[in-house]
């Protein structure tokens, strides 16, 4: 890739330490960096780690007699060919949203000719704060690009969205906006402007630090789904346990373990206009996680284990008072009676459509399906395809749902 020149600012807050790792990746990559250090990342981090990793001076004062005399704001500025915010405070993203320049990093934000990346890291709450929400959309329309926060457990103990992505996949991130178009063109097809939340893959519910409770599946349909609803337009975040399968293209991932796991990013991920929940879900959990392995060989008797029930994803997002989809889609996986399960699971969960199939064979972990599609309208069985087909059949019956133009299946 050349030296292609990267200037780094780095905001505020415990993230602020992965930097040092993406400077050392950049490095490897043939990226140069130079950093811009703000008063309160130099709370997390020091100048002179980010000096030694980078191999240049730190800048920090906007009002430096020499900093801007060798290298004012406008040349930092102007000399990088990628802007990259990292961690992006919400106080770094409001202030360049609204053309404010209190310090050398927003004024450096405000006099650049470049493209920019921010990646944000913060508190779920104040990612979820309208504010924030307004400012993302601001940046975004202004040619920003904002990389979407991982969602899981922070160090203020909350869980949600608000994680700085790894540094590999800001890395990957770089080196894309640094190869693709000057910006990226706005979704289109015919669910462009619609949000989607995915479940997929099994979960796994611990029994003590080496063994767990678990199922068959693979992730190859709900991954699958995912895929066609993004290559639509539709903004796409898959939540998904356990697999070995690639994230689509275009796709936010979230992964997760257990069942609880599961619905807590869920519930971060909403509102959205479709659900779709295709993960086997495990319906059960161990009442007590051993903390040390368990001892089974050689008991005295029968074993027994005692279990407790999980939350219901499906219908908990199926009969949401407020902030329920517009379209939600559950899967049924039975082995037997499936008309009869797949009814009472449409009115139990709240659902407005089910998606049942036959697991009795080699479905679970294999490359074909076979479903038959429940509304309250009635039900149409569709024949064995494979699951990329089933998938694009089901984009199709989403975008026709929505009304959507270019929408036939």
């Amino acid at each position: 890739m050349g030296q292609a020149r990267i200037l780094l600012i780095v905001g505020g807050g415990i993230a602020a330490y992965k930097s040092l790792e993406l400077i050392r990746l950049l490095a490897r990559r043939g990226l140069a960096a130079r950093v811009i250090l703000t008063q309160a990342g130099a709370q997390f981090v020091t100048p002179l780690s980010l000096s030694s990793l980078s191999g240049d001076r730190v800048y920090q004062d906007l009002f430096s007699l020499t900093d801007e005399a060798e290298m004012g704001h406008i040349e930092l500025s102007r000399q990088a060919d990628l802007v990259v915010v990292c961690p992006a405070t919400a106080d770094l993203m409001a202030k360049a949203a609204h053309g404010l320049a209190s310090d050398l990093a927003s004024t450096t934000l405000l006099a650049t000719d470049k493209r920019v990346l921010m990646v944000p890291a913060m508190n779920v709450r104040m990612w979820e704060h309208p504010a924030t929400r307004r400012n993302v959309a601001r940046l975004e329309a202004d040619g920003v690009r904002v990389m979407p926060p991982d969602t899981g457990p922070m160090a203020c103990g909350e869980f949600g969205p608000g994680r700085l992505p790894e540094p590999e996949r800001i890395l990957a991130e770089i080196e894309g906006m640094l190869t693709g178009p000057a910006r990226s063109p706005p979704p289109c097809g015919p669910l462009a402007g619609l949000r989607a939340v995915i479940t997929a893959g099994p979960t796994r519910e611990p029994l003590d630090p080496v063994r767990y409770m678990s199922n068959h599946s693979s992730g190859r349909q709900g991954y699958a789904i995912a895929g066609s609803l993004a290559q639509r337009g539709a903004e796409v975040v898959l939540v998904s346990g356990p697999t070995a399968l690639a994230i689509p293209d275009g796709v936010t991932a979230v992964r997760v373990e257990t069942a609880s796991e599961m619905y807590d990013a869920v519930s971060a991920s909403l509102p959205a206009d479709i659900f779709i929940g295709v993960a086997a879900v495990a319906d059960w959990r161990p009442a007590r996680r051993a903390a040390s392995k368990l001892k089974l060989k050689g008991a005295k008797g029968p074993l027994s284990l005692s279990l407790v029930e999980n939350p219901d994803i499906l219908r908990s997002v199926g009969t949401r008072e407020r902030q329920r989809p517009r379209l939600v889609i559950g899967f049924a996986a039975e082995t037997n009676a499936l008309d009869r399960h797949a009814r009472a699971k449409l009115r139990r969960k709240g659902a407005d459509w089910i998606i049942a199939n036959d697991v009795s064979g080699d479905v679970m972990g294999g490359t074909d399906n076979e479903v038959s599609v429940y509304s309250a309208s009635g039900s149409e069985r569709w024949p064995r395809m494979n699951k990329s087909a089933l998938a694009d059949r089901l984009a199709g019956r989403i975008a026709v749902h929505f009304g959507r133009p270019g929408a036939a299946e």
